[in-house]
Protein backbone atom coordinates (compact mmCIF):
# COMPACT_ATOMS: atom_id res chain seq x y z
CA UNK A 1 0.00 0.00 0.00
CA UNK A 2 1.15 3.55 -0.51
CA UNK A 3 1.36 4.19 3.24
CA UNK A 4 3.85 1.34 3.75
CA UNK A 5 1.39 -1.31 4.95
CA UNK A 6 1.27 -4.64 3.17
CA UNK A 7 -1.84 -6.39 1.92
CA UNK A 8 -2.19 -9.92 0.60
CA UNK A 9 -4.14 -9.42 -2.61
CA UNK A 10 -4.18 -12.90 -4.07
CA UNK A 11 -2.54 -16.29 -4.03
CA UNK A 12 -0.75 -17.67 -7.03
CA UNK A 13 0.57 -21.18 -7.40
CA UNK A 14 3.14 -23.07 -9.43
CA UNK A 15 2.70 -22.42 -13.13
CA UNK A 16 0.80 -19.15 -12.75
CA UNK A 17 1.83 -16.17 -14.82
CA UNK A 18 2.48 -12.96 -12.88
CA UNK A 19 3.47 -9.52 -14.07
CA UNK A 20 1.63 -9.88 -17.37
CA UNK A 21 -0.36 -6.67 -17.01
CA UNK A 22 2.77 -4.53 -16.83
CA UNK A 23 4.29 -6.37 -19.77
CA UNK A 24 1.15 -5.95 -21.85
CA UNK A 25 0.51 -2.26 -21.33
CA UNK A 26 3.94 -0.82 -20.44
CA UNK A 27 2.95 0.29 -16.95
CA UNK A 28 4.73 -0.16 -13.63
CA UNK A 29 3.99 -3.37 -11.77
CA UNK A 30 0.86 -3.39 -9.63
CA UNK A 31 2.11 -5.69 -6.87
CA UNK A 32 5.09 -7.47 -5.40
CA UNK A 33 5.26 -11.24 -5.65
CA UNK A 34 6.61 -13.09 -2.63
CA UNK A 35 7.22 -16.83 -2.67
CA UNK A 36 6.40 -19.03 0.28
CA UNK A 37 9.23 -21.40 -0.44
CA UNK A 38 11.87 -22.38 -2.92
CA UNK A 39 10.75 -21.98 -6.50
CA UNK A 40 11.89 -21.75 -10.07
CA UNK A 41 11.06 -18.48 -11.77
CA UNK A 42 11.23 -17.81 -15.48
CA UNK A 43 11.41 -14.25 -16.71
CA UNK A 44 10.08 -13.50 -20.16
CA UNK A 45 11.25 -10.13 -21.39
CA UNK A 46 8.84 -7.87 -23.23
CA UNK A 47 10.97 -8.05 -26.36
CA UNK A 48 10.25 -11.80 -26.44
CA UNK A 49 6.75 -11.71 -24.92
CA UNK A 50 4.96 -9.64 -27.56
CA UNK A 51 6.31 -11.59 -30.58
CA UNK A 52 5.49 -14.86 -28.82
CA UNK A 53 1.87 -13.81 -28.20
CA UNK A 54 1.52 -12.61 -31.79
CA UNK A 55 2.92 -15.89 -33.09
CA UNK A 56 0.94 -18.10 -30.68
CA UNK A 57 -2.72 -17.00 -30.72
CA UNK A 58 -3.76 -19.92 -28.48
CA UNK A 59 -1.32 -18.71 -25.82
CA UNK A 60 -2.58 -15.14 -26.20
CA UNK A 61 -6.16 -16.36 -25.79
CA UNK A 62 -5.23 -18.43 -22.72
CA UNK A 63 -3.57 -15.35 -21.23
CA UNK A 64 -6.66 -13.26 -22.00
CA UNK A 65 -8.86 -15.86 -20.25
CA UNK A 66 -6.60 -15.90 -17.21
CA UNK A 67 -6.52 -12.11 -17.04
CA UNK A 68 -10.31 -11.89 -17.43
CA UNK A 69 -10.82 -14.45 -14.65
CA UNK A 70 -8.52 -12.46 -12.35
CA UNK A 71 -10.40 -9.23 -13.06
CA UNK A 72 -13.70 -11.00 -12.41
CA UNK A 73 -12.29 -12.35 -9.14
CA UNK A 74 -11.09 -8.87 -8.12
CA UNK A 75 -14.46 -7.35 -8.98
CA UNK A 76 -16.23 -10.02 -6.90
CA UNK A 77 -13.94 -9.23 -3.95
CA UNK A 78 -14.88 -5.54 -4.20
CA UNK A 79 -18.56 -6.46 -4.22
CA UNK A 80 -18.04 -8.81 -1.26
CA UNK A 81 -16.22 -6.12 0.72
CA UNK A 82 -19.13 -3.72 0.39
CA UNK A 83 -22.03 -6.19 0.49
CA UNK A 84 -21.14 -8.71 3.19
CA UNK A 85 -19.93 -8.73 6.78
CA UNK A 86 -16.54 -10.22 7.61
CA UNK A 87 -17.76 -13.71 8.56
CA UNK A 88 -19.42 -14.16 5.18
CA UNK A 89 -16.33 -12.84 3.39
CA UNK A 90 -14.16 -15.26 5.38
CA UNK A 91 -16.44 -18.18 4.49
CA UNK A 92 -16.26 -17.20 0.82
CA UNK A 93 -12.46 -16.99 0.87
CA UNK A 94 -12.14 -20.33 2.68
CA UNK A 95 -14.59 -21.99 0.26
CA UNK A 96 -12.66 -20.63 -2.71
CA UNK A 97 -9.25 -21.62 -1.37
CA UNK A 98 -10.39 -25.11 -0.44
CA UNK A 99 -11.93 -25.56 -3.89
CA UNK A 100 -9.04 -24.18 -5.92
CA UNK A 101 -6.06 -25.28 -3.81
CA UNK A 102 -7.29 -27.82 -1.27
CA UNK A 103 -7.06 -31.56 -1.07
CA UNK A 104 -9.47 -34.07 0.39
CA UNK A 105 -8.10 -35.80 3.49
CA UNK A 106 -9.59 -38.14 6.06
CA UNK A 107 -10.44 -35.11 8.20
CA UNK A 108 -12.08 -33.06 5.44
CA UNK A 109 -10.85 -30.71 2.75
CA UNK A 110 -7.71 -28.67 3.38
CA UNK A 111 -7.59 -25.02 2.44
CA UNK A 112 -4.45 -25.90 0.51
CA UNK A 113 -2.29 -22.93 1.39
CA UNK A 114 -0.67 -21.97 4.67
CA UNK A 115 -1.81 -18.58 5.86
CA UNK A 116 -1.32 -16.59 9.01
CA UNK A 117 -4.37 -14.94 10.52
CA UNK A 118 -3.16 -11.49 9.41
CA UNK A 119 -2.83 -12.81 5.84
CA UNK A 120 -6.29 -14.35 5.99
CA UNK A 121 -7.67 -11.10 7.37
CA UNK A 122 -6.03 -9.21 4.52
CA UNK A 123 -7.60 -11.53 1.93
CA UNK A 124 -11.00 -10.99 3.57
CA UNK A 125 -10.62 -7.25 3.95
CA UNK A 126 -11.23 -7.50 7.68
CA UNK A 127 -9.44 -6.72 10.91
CA UNK A 128 -7.51 -9.60 12.45
CA UNK A 129 -9.61 -9.76 15.66
CA UNK A 130 -12.75 -9.95 13.51
CA UNK A 131 -11.33 -12.89 11.54
CA UNK A 132 -10.22 -14.57 14.79
CA UNK A 133 -13.80 -14.33 16.08
CA UNK A 134 -15.28 -15.64 12.82
CA UNK A 135 -12.82 -18.56 12.78
CA UNK A 136 -13.76 -19.38 16.37
CA UNK A 137 -17.46 -19.37 15.47
CA UNK A 138 -16.86 -21.63 12.47
CA UNK A 139 -14.77 -23.98 14.63
CA UNK A 140 -17.43 -24.12 17.33
CA UNK A 141 -20.07 -24.92 14.70
CA UNK A 142 -17.92 -27.83 13.49
CA UNK A 143 -17.46 -26.31 10.03
CA UNK A 144 -13.68 -26.00 10.20
CA UNK A 145 -10.70 -27.11 12.22
CA UNK A 146 -7.69 -24.85 12.62
CA UNK A 147 -4.09 -25.51 13.50
CA UNK A 148 -0.85 -23.66 13.06
CA UNK A 149 -1.21 -22.07 9.59
CA UNK A 150 -3.64 -24.82 8.63
CA UNK A 151 -7.39 -24.94 8.11
CA UNK A 152 -9.42 -28.03 7.33
CA UNK A 153 -13.01 -27.65 6.16
CA UNK A 154 -15.16 -30.38 7.73
CA UNK A 155 -18.46 -29.24 6.24
CA UNK A 156 -18.11 -27.65 2.80
CA UNK A 157 -21.89 -27.33 2.34
CA UNK A 158 -22.26 -25.45 5.62
CA UNK A 159 -19.30 -23.22 4.77
CA UNK A 160 -20.99 -22.38 1.47
CA UNK A 161 -24.24 -21.61 3.31
CA UNK A 162 -22.40 -19.31 5.72
CA UNK A 163 -20.80 -17.62 2.70
CA UNK A 164 -24.19 -17.26 0.99
CA UNK A 165 -22.95 -19.51 -1.83
CA UNK A 166 -24.70 -22.33 -3.60
CA UNK A 167 -23.91 -24.66 -6.49
CA UNK A 168 -25.29 -22.20 -9.03
CA UNK A 169 -23.14 -19.32 -7.73
CA UNK A 170 -19.83 -19.83 -9.54
CA UNK A 171 -18.48 -16.30 -9.05
CA UNK A 172 -16.51 -17.49 -6.02
CA UNK A 173 -14.51 -19.88 -8.19
CA UNK A 174 -13.98 -17.38 -11.00
CA UNK A 175 -10.22 -17.72 -10.66
CA UNK A 176 -10.49 -21.29 -11.96
CA UNK A 177 -12.96 -20.68 -14.80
Amino acid sequence: MTDGRQALLAIRVSGDVVGEISALNDTPRTATVTTCGVGLISVIHKRDWHPFLLDQPDAALALARTTAARFRWANQRRVDFTAYPAKIRLARVLAELSTTHGEITGAGRTVGVTLTQPELASLCGAAEPTVEKALRELRQAGVIQTGYRQIIVHDVAQLQRVGHLDDSDRTWTASTN
